[in-house]
């Protein structure tokens, strides 16, 4: 697997912890779109894309089973961050 393509658009929200969402494009033939990229303590992390459960709680959509796989997203996608104005 390959990510073929990444896309970032910044969010201008000062006060808020998100700054920016991605859309990922693996081997030019699967999309995930709606990664958070959000701010923590310890620098940028994204958060895959959820849904709210009926008892109150958040359930990724899509995700890395591994955490080779979870560093090749976060990598690529905040390197895009980083360049994009």
């Amino acid at each position: 697997m390959k990510i073929t393509s990444v896309n970032v658009r910044k969010v201008d929200k000062e006060e808020s912890r998100m700054k920016g969402i991605a859309t990922v494009l693996l081997d030019d033939s699967f999309a995930v779109h709606d990664i958070r990229i959000i701010e923590g303590d310890n620098g940028l992390f994204i958060a895959m894309p959820s849904r709210k459960t009926a008892t109150g709680g958040y359930r990724d959509i899509a995700h890395p089973i591994n955490q080779e796989v979870r560093k090749m997203f976060e990598d690529a996608i905040i390197e895009e961050y980083n360049k994009a104005e």
